[in-house]
Order: structure tokens, then C-alpha cells, then sequence
């Protein structure tokens, strides 16, 4: 938990580099000297190609050329989003020694904010799972206790960040992927609106659903990471002159009792509210699993023994979702965004816990609520399929491990969002 980056806002990284404390040859220096192995956050490194970008991101600085916040940081990127030159190995043996020939587009604009790509952090293979634990490249270990999950998928950016090795990474969310072992690590990770993002370059798991988001310490770091990904913060809208506008709590289907006192506790006058949780749920395997499959068909089909097993039941299972499931669920999911919808005409946010437990032991397969694989989307699933933009942030902690509080608005409110998640990290610390 103790690399250089912990308790480093892009802010003061950025106030270093432009005082001539830190120059971007030595963050990079700093955040490979802050790797530690055990915790296997990153698959790959890239030290020649990280110290020639914080070479030319010095030399620009000197000349007086500022591409912003981002300039000069160390960052690093998820290994199923292509960075030109590295391997894209998406946690399997399908991939053993791809390289990928081009960025991917949101690497493209990291580089363009003068963002310094230092390495590939592991995912659960395909990005398929919410554990961290199922890769071909061995479970990331989550540094707040090593014997438990990371979860996942983004699972190697999250515990990066979380142990200081770097100040921000990218993620993908499908289901949960960002925020998940944002939670369970700790920290701060943000699943913008569907496409705000582009995805071009990033290896899919289900189009419908696939986001690109962003994790950081804190929620202002999600911010400015997310600004220079998709251009300039639009003016904040009004928030009626509530401090934080107005919250719905959204009634969990299911939670650890303590978790939910703990984020609960964060929004004492939130109205309680409920939405269809099973009726989503199954819009979201219907539309998950038969994209999925289009996906991977062929693969399962011609080297099945290359996935992780557990991977390969899930891709199996996949394969016998029915049709009309699907033109269903396309079909109901209108209709829930248009309740949703309702819901956010009368409450600028909604307020939940990101997830229902703190994180479980590697290798577990059940707790005390129920199965983990349903289990860990439970709380984070609703917004992809309605593609809406959804926070996690630190909320305290349950049994010594972190909680995550998950916040929840209509897109084009991204800055009412992170307001009110930087005053909660206040509240949360008190």
C-alpha cells in the first residue's frame, strides 16, 4: 500500500512538475520503482517506451508547451485496450504473444493530454468476471489484505492504483468492471455514459454494455482524467441550490448489513426509492450473454481448452440464449430507461452501495448472500444496461476491508456528480 503515488493528487503531481520538483523521467522511475510483484497488477511494463514519452513530455514542458493536467503523469492501461507495440493478452491463452499494432482510441487521447503510458495492468479473462482471480496470468491480490479479491475485471488497474504504483488508469465496464475493484481496493472509479468514451481499439465483451472509464484515488482525479478524454467541462448545471441536489437512495435487492450502514449513513436525508432489479437483471444476461457469444463463437467452438474453465462455462452457458430473449430484452430495456428517466426527473442523483459485500477470499465462489457471480454485478448492472454515468468512491470501511458508495445520474449532470462525491469523501473521512 505504500508506493509513491498513495495520497498524490493529479494536482500535486501536476503543481511538482511545473515548480521543477519532479520532471516526468522520475514519476516514471518512481511509479517502476513502486511495482511490487506480489499483488500482480501489472502484466506488462514498458520502461524504454515510457521514459522516451516522460523524456519528450520534459521537453515540451520546458519549452513552454502544456498539454494539461495530464502531462507528464504516469498512467496505466488495462490489457484489453491496444497500446501500439505491447501485447494484448486479455487474460488468456488465446492471445499468448499478440501485439497490438495500434493504439486504441482513448489511448490515443491519453497521449494527446500528454499522458505517460508506463504498462498493461491484468483483467479476468475477457473482462469476463467480476472477481480478478481467473486469468491466465494469476489472480491480482488485493493490497488491503492479499489473501482476497481484487475483484474485477479492470482488476490490475484498480489494485494499481490502490498500492501507489500509479496516480490513474483506464478500465472497461460491462457490468460493473470498474467499479467493483474500485470498491473492494478502496478507491475512486467512474463508468461515464455509454460511448462518452470511444471504444475503438478495446477488445469487446458485450458492444451494448462495454464502457471505457477511468480510476483514480479520488473523484477528482476521475474527473480531470475524464475531461481529458472527452474534451472540456461543459458548464455545471443548475442543482436547484441543494448542495449536492437532490438524492434518491436506491433500496439494494440484497446487502451485507454493515456495508450498507456504512454508505447509508453518507446520505441521511436520500428519499428511499426502488427500481426493478430482476426485470433488469434479466435484461442484462439476455443482452450480455447473446453478444458475448457472437463474440467468442468460433473460439469456443475450435479451442475450447484455451480458456480458463471458468470462463468457458460462462461462454457456454452464453450460447443457449435464446433469440427472443434478446429481442425482448432490447425491447424492455426502453422501457426501463424511460422509468429511470422518471426517477431522475425528480432527483438530480441516485445513492447506493457499489457493491453488497467487502471483498471475499480468492477463490471463493459463494458467501453467506448467495453465489458471487451474481452477487458482484448485483448493485452496478443497472447502469450499463441504461448507460448512464455511475461513480464509485470510497465510503469507509466494513470488518477493516473498503466500501464503496455508488453515485448515479443522467448524462450531461457528470459535474453535479462529482461534486457531491468530493464533498462525500470529506464526510467519509470524518
Amino acid at each position: 500500500m505504500g508506493g509513491f503515488f498513495t495520497g498524490r493528487t493529479l494536482a500535486d503531481i501536476g503543481r511538482d512538475l511545473r515548480t521543477g520538483r519532479e520532471s516526468a523521467r522520475s514519476l516514471v522511475a518512481r511509479a517502476l520503482e513502486s511495482v511490487d510483484p506480489d499483488l500482480n497488477a501489472f502484466v506488462t511494463l514498458d520502461p524504454e517506451g515510457a521514459e522516451a514519452a516522460a523524456a519528450a513530455a520534459d521537453e515540451e514542458l520546458a519549452s513552454g508547451a502544456d498539454r494539461g493536467p495530464l502531462h507528464g503523469v504516469p498512467v496505466a492501461v488495462k490489457d484489453i485496450i491496444d497500446v501500439a507495440g505491447l501485447p494484448t493478452g486479455m487474460g488468456s491463452a488465446h492471445f499468448d504473444g499478440h501485439l497490438a499494432e495500434d493504439d486504441a482510441v482513448c489511448v490515443t487521447r491519453l497521449r494527446n493530454a500528454g499522458a505517460v503510458i508506463v504498462g498493461k495492468t491484468g483483467t479476468q479473462e475477457f473482462a469476463f468476471g467480476g472477481t480478478g482471480d481467473v486469468s491466465v496470468n494469476g489472480p491480482v491480490r488485493n493490497p488491503h489484505d492479499r489473501e482476497r479479491m481484487s475483484g474485477g475485471s479492470s482488476s490490475g488497474s484498480a489494485v494499481a492504483v490502490a498500492a501507489g504504483m500509479v496516480p490513474l488508469a483506464l478500465g472497461t465496464d460491462t457490468g460493473g468492471s470498474v467499479r467493483i475493484p474500485s470498491s473492494f481496493c478502496g478507491i475512486a472509479g467512474f463508468k461515464p455514459a455509454h460511448g462518452a468514451i470511444p471504444a475503438g481499439g478495446v477488445f469487446p465483451l458485450s458492444r451494448s454494455l462495454d464502457h471505457v472509464g477511468v480510476l483514480a484515488a479520488t473523484a477528482a482525479d476521475c474527473r480531470i482524467a475524464y475531461h481529458a478524454l472527452t474534451g472540456p467541462a461543459e458548464p455545471p448545471p443548475e442543482d436547484g441550490g441543494a448542495p449536492d441536489g437532490r438524492v434518491a437512495w436506491i433500496e439494494p435487492p440484497a446487502a451485507d448489513p454493515e456495508v450498507e450502514r456504512v454508505v447509508r449513513a453518507l446520505f441521511p436525508d436520500a428519499v428511499p426509492e426502488r427500481i426493478d432489479f430482476d426485470g433488469l437483471r434479466q435484461v442484462f444476461l439476455a443482452i450480455q450473454f447473446s453478444e458475448a457469444h457472437d463474440v467468442h463463437a468460433e473460439r469456443v467452438a475450435e479451442a475450447p481448452g484455451l480458456y480458463q474453465q471458468v470462463t468457458l462455462a460462462r461462454l457456454q452457458k452464453a450460447a443457449q440464449m435464446p433469440g427472443w430473449r434478446l429481442v425482448r430484452a432490447l425491447r424492455e430495456r426502453d422501457r426501463y430507461a424511460r422509468e429511470v428517466a422518471g426517477l431522475l426527473d425528480r432527483y438530480d442523483l441516485l445513492a447506493m452501495p457499489t457493491m453488497p459485500i467487502t471483498a471475499p477470499r480468492i477463490g471463493a465462489t459463494e458467501v453467506g448472500l448467495g453465489p458471487l457471480t451474481a452477487l458482484l454485478v448485483s448493485l452496478t448492472f443497472p447502469w450499463n444496461v441504461l448507460g448512464l454515468p455511475a461513480l464509485s468512491v470510497p465510503a469507509g470501511t466494513a470488518g477493516g476491508l473498503p466500501v464503496g458508495a455508488q453515485l448515479i445520474t443522467r448524462p450531461g449532470a457528470e459535474d453535479l456528480l462529482f461534486r457531491a462525491a468530493e464533498r462525500l469523501a470529506s464526510a467519509a473521512q470524518r
